[in-house]
């Protein structure tokens, strides 16, 4: 079973800049797309970014703009720059893999906290 640990996370000033890891356990032979989503306090999961296996990326309204997600395939490892963060980023940030069966696999999560 394919595990996936994020990393990055912390407590940063509004307009600070972080990035975010997530490191698969193995390789993905049938990895159909990674992405990042967040969940704030009372909120739902939304998606912040995702890249397909074929490289292709798209990007939740919430982020947009001020996110870039990548990959290092060799690493199975993805990314997130996240920069110019307000208080409204605070939220834990959750990687996700999606199966091309359409199985997902989720990390632990990793903690980001946008305060003064």
């Amino acid at each position: 079973q394919v595990h996936l640990t994020e990393s990055g996370g912390g407590l940063v000033q509004p307009g600070g800049s972080l990035r975010l890891s997530c490191a698969a356990s193995q390789t993905i032979p049938h990895m159909l797309l990674m992405g990042w989503y967040r969940q704030a306090p009372g909120k739902e999961r939304e998606l912040v970014a995702s890249i397909s296996s074929g490289g292709v990326t798209n990007y939740g309204a919430s982020a947009k703009g001020r996110v870039t997600i990548s990959r290092d395939t060799a690493e199975n490892a993805i990314y997130l720059q996240m920069d110019s963060l307000n208080p409204e980023d605070t939220a834990v940030y959750y990687c996700k893999l999606l199966f091309l069966l359409g199985s997902d696999t989720w990390g632990q999560g990793t903690q980001v906290t946008v305060s003064s």
